[in-house]
């Protein structure tokens, strides 16, 4: 028996339609590698104080000790993710 998911609709401002302090926001949040601000960050942007607050937990955790790499915190991100059984 499969299932089927439905994602939810976010409205989402993209990156050259922010103005304002959200256009500041997404300036300092920018993937170098992709060059664009992650999907998981925009889903904010109609809220910047909560975009805000969220990517500075984000970087708190990705980078707030060195006892782990980057690359094993998002590992853990990942399996923690599919045990809870979220599919973004």
């Amino acid at each position: 028996m499969g299932y089927a998911f439905q994602m939810a609709w976010i409205r989402i401002i993209d990156e050259p339609d922010a103005t304002g302090e959200l256009a500041e926001l997404y300036g300092g949040m920018e993937d170098p590698q992709y060059g664009r601000v992650d999907t998981i960050l925009r889903i904010h942007s109609l809220h910047p104080g909560g975009l805000r607050t969220h990517h500075d937990i984000y970087r708190e955790v990705m980078t707030g000790t060195s006892t782990l790499r980057k690359v094993e915190r998002e590992m853990i991100a990942l399996v923690v993710s599919r045990i809870n059984d979220c599919h973004y």
